[in-house]
């Protein structure tokens, strides 16, 4: 499938997916919020990918939102129940919303590789990933505030779980840029490198490190994750006894205590493709 906002490729189990439109700055279009959770959920479901690597041509991560593809929206039509409106507005940005949660859902777990500019809508997406890498030059921005909007696709649900809340109430009251160095001591990424090449090589390494693990495991690890930062430690503790206990991994142990005795690397099946039950 052709995309108007992304390339895409899979290999090694590693599928990248990389935002293309670098020569505008890779401005969220009315395309990019189809395209991205599409592709994140096929390649979820399909069970061929391991990790998930998303990267950006261009000088800059992304610009944020294309406004200029929302202010005339066939929604703000005039004469109108405005009651009927507003739903539609509120559906809307639910559908808007899971274009990045996408990421957060996905079985499998996401790095993302950020160069230059990520601001507005660039911040919500990093936001659900599970790994941010950064080059120097990065920075990072809740453009919403300067346009005078409250941003509301995940950006200030997401970021005071990542790091200190008073942290995000200054950046998200002012709009200012926080630089690379900043996000690294709050722990928002990983670590810094000098250029774009430097980083993805990195992220390429962490990414087939990830593919080498047990996919059942490390599917587990995102959940359970996902999991007790929403809940409290007793609830995590019983969520993730269920869990192990429902998983069945003596398969892959075997495979790890063999490839050691035969001082082989594990060789591990990967996730099931996801059944479609339901016909429309």
């Amino acid at each position: 499938m052709k995309y108007k906002c992304f390339k895409y490729s899979l290999n090694d189990h590693i599928a990248h997916v990389i935002l293309s439109r670098g020569d505008e700055l890779n401005t969220m279009i009315k395309d990019f919020w189809t395209e991205l959770p599409n592709l994140i959920d096929e390649i979820s479901d399909e069970g061929q990918a391991r990790v998930i690597l998303i990267s950006a041509e261009g000088k800059h991560f992304t610009a944020g939102m294309d406004l200029g593809n929302f202010t005339d929206s066939e929604l703000a039509e005039k004469n109108k129940h405005q009651g009927l409106q507003n739903e539609a507005i509120y559906r809307l940005t639910k559908d808007l919303q899971y274009s990045f949660s996408s990421l957060e859902k996905s079985r499998i777990p996401v790095i993302v590789a950020i160069n230059g500019a990520c601001v507005g809508g660039g911040v919500d997406m990093i936001s659900a990933c599970d790994i941010r890498y950064a080059t120097k030059d990065a920075f990072f921005c809740i453009q919403e505030t300067n346009l005078g909007l409250v941003a509301d696709v995940g950006t200030l649900q997401r970021l005071p779980k990542l790091i200190p809340e008073g942290i995000v109430r200054e950046l998200a009251l002012t709009g200012r840029k926080l630089r690379a160095d900043e996000a690294e001591k709050f722990g928002l990424i990983s670590e810094i490198f000098d250029d774009q090449e430097s980083m993805l090589n990195h992220a390429m390494d962490m990414a087939r490190e990830i593919a080498s693990k047990s996919p059942l495991a490390i599917s587990g690890i995102k959940e359970v994750i996902n999991y007790s930062r929403d809940h409290s430690v007793d609830e995590s503790l019983n969520y993730v006894a269920l869990w192990n206990a429902a998983m069945k991994y003596e398969d892959d142990l075997k495979e790890t205590f063999i490839a050691k005795m035969e001082k082989r690397e594990e060789k591990f099946e990967g996730l099931k493709k996801k059944g479609k039950y339901f016909k429309n």
